[in-house]
């Protein structure tokens, strides 16, 4: 964690939107199973982090642009790109309704990210969010961004200073009270006995900008009171959960069972078939005659946006005046349609006829990517420093245009983005399951398994067993001094990470090589999976084959080459 900031700077706008994503790809699939308002759909965590995804995307982008230079971004870069990058990648109604958030935020904090700055902020964010929605309610995150920004102001008492750290921690606990008070405020919620997903999910994000500001985490109590069951989440920490609703499992078969939407004796009740997003260009005068048009074709009507782009959401019931609405006001594209009988999103192409069953799977190099291709997967390459946004894979699955999907994220540091991106396909009709494996060569042992003629759970079964069975290392080179398991490293030295941290630290890779393999053979095991990087010769490979061959009877080795961008060596031990 970087030293706690004195002001909002564009350091640590970048670690809040960091924060704010890992904070969301922790509790999506608890905000997702207590999303029973406007619509029951279930997705109002996933939608968040799709949001925020997307911000958190536009400001790398701005880092990267600087890094030739020897000072960060501007901040006001920083802020202006997270609202851009939410506004354009915002999905559903609470995350139009973030975007805009972020948005009133970014018009202050651009001038400034002091105490002061940011208590205007999140009155000014609070106060245009209130205006995008065309029929605010209470009880929803609108009320919870207001409570948040009001116990902010507050703060200081009269006649007294206060800092930054005060301010967000004022802010995150008004916040925090106000979610609490929203089954009251809102009939279906206190029906249901949960709390608002949406103000859960601002809850969350103002807990990022809080642990950005601070350098540690806020501490959160439980949320639990009459008509709800404790359920444990990360953290200890307990979220509601309606009496008499069950979590529908969506997770790997045998394995731990996913939150999905809940199964709940009483919802939002009926409601328009359909929810229209899209963005739009278009003047500011067009898009006030454009929310009178949508405000009488249904209802949840928020427009977000400014300076000439926008950002429409509305559920209707009749999809194509929504967009021959926005057709009329400007240009929109990306549009999408869903129906929420089916769930299912579609951009209204006719395709051809899905295959039953295909794989997913990442891969850290070329060579990978073509021997996966082999076998028949639809791959995406990860580059370093450069993982894959949850939109990579959503479209790799399209790409795969089959009615069952496996995807296999090979990387740990995945698993909330590959959860987010098979919710989003699910939302699309694709049966998706996440086999949540943690290197490429678990990934290649599933891959092995695959039988697509064979029943889907039994398959994925089959391949989280194999992948399982794998023990993983990687050699890396390393950058500058530093501590780790293994002792102390100097720049430059081999590291040997075995299942994800360092066990062996060596001066050369073939001893190192040897090193991590008999560790990893002194467990046992059948196969050894070698991987050479790019610039790796094949003579090491020749001599670690021998190395096995002499050393443990009847363990195979076969080798692959990883290509461009690949670690030197993967191993893998079955």
């Amino acid at each position: 964690m970087p030293q706690p900031p004195d002001d909002l700077n564009a350091v640590a706008v970048r670690t809040w939107c960091s924060l704010a994503l890992e904070a969301l790809g922790r509790e999506r699939a608890e905000i997702d199973a207590i999303n029973v308002y406007p619509i029951a759909d279930g997705d109002t965590g996933t939608n968040l982090y799709l949001t925020v995804e997307s911000a958190a995307a536009a400001v790398e982008a701005v880092f990267a642009a600087h890094e030739t230079g020897t000072t960060a971004p501007a901040t006001a870069d920083a802020v202006r790109a997270m609202a851009h990058g939410a506004l354009i990648g915002a999905r559903g109604n609470s995350g139009t309704i973030l975007a805009q958030l972020l948005r009133g935020m970014a018009g202050v904090l651009a001038d400034g990210g002091d105490a002061a700055h940011l208590r205007l902020a999140l009155t000014r964010a609070a106060d245009a969010a209130r205006r995008a929605v065309a029929h605010p309610v209470e009880g929803t995150v609108l009320t919870v961004a207001a409570a948040a920004a009001e116990a902010a102001a507050g703060e200081p008492a009269a006649g007294e200073e206060s800092d930054l750290r005060t301010v967000v921690h004022a802010a995150y606990d008004g916040a925090l009270a106000a979610l609490a008070r929203t089954p009251e405020q809102l009939a279906v919620l206190g029906r249901a006995g949960v709390v608002d997903a949406g103000g859960r999910g601002l809850v969350a994000v103002l807990g990022a900008l809080v642990e950005a500001v601070t350098g540690q985490a806020p501490a959160r109590g439980p949320r639990t009171g009459p008509g709800r069951t404790p359920v444990p989440v990360d953290g200890g920490s307990v979220v509601g959960l309606p009496v008499g609703c069950t979590p529908v499992e969506g997770g790997v078969p045998g394995g731990p069972a996913g939150m999905g939407p809940l199964d709940c004796p009483e919802d939002g009740g009926a409601g328009p078939a359909f929810e229209v997003i899209y963005l739009l260009e278009a003047r500011d005068e067009q898009v006030a005659r454009l929310r009178t048009r949508l405000d009488a074709l249904g209802d949840s009507l928020v427009v977000v946006g400014g300076d000439g782009l926008w950002h429409v959401h509305v559920h209707v019931d009749d999809a194509g005046a929504a967009v021959e609405a926005g057709v009329e006001a400007g240009r929109p594209y990306r549009i999408r349609i869903t129906h929420f009988a089916t769930e299912s999103g579609h951009d209204l192409r006719v395709q051809a006829e899905p295959t039953q069953r295909a794989v997913v799977v990442v891969v850290p190099g070329d060579g990978l990517a073509g021997l996966c291709t082999e076998a028949g997967a639809t791959t995406v390459i990860a580059r370093p420093g450069e993982p894959p946004a949850s939109g990579e894979l959503v479209d790799a699955i399209r790409r795969a245009h089959a009615r069952e999907v496996v995807l296999l994220p090979n990387d740990a540091a995945l698993r909330h983005t590959a959860a987010a991106a098979a919710e989003q396909a699910r939302t699309e009709g694709v049966r998706v399951a996440l086999v949540p494996t943690r290197a490429a060569v678990q990934g290649i042992a599933a891959l092995a398994v695959h039988e697509p003629d064979r029943g889907f759970d039994e398959d994925v079964v089959a391949m989280t067993a194999a992948a399982g069975a794998t023990r993983y290392a990687e050699l890396a080179v390393a950058e500058r001094q530093s501590w780790t398991m293994a002792g102390i490293c100097q720049a430059g030295d081999i590291l040997g990470l075995i299942d994800g941290d360092v066990a062996v630290i060596g001066a050369d890779v073939p001893a190192t090589a040897r090193t991590v393999l008999d560790r990893m053979l002194a467990a046992g095991g059948e196969l050894v999976t070698l991987v050479l990087g790019e610039d790796v010769p094949e003579s090491l490979a020749e001599a670690l084959e021998d190395h096995v061959r002499e050393g443990y009877l009847a363990v195979d080795t076969v080798v692959y080459r990883g290509g461009h961008q690949c670690a030197p060596l993967l191993i893998g031990v079955e």
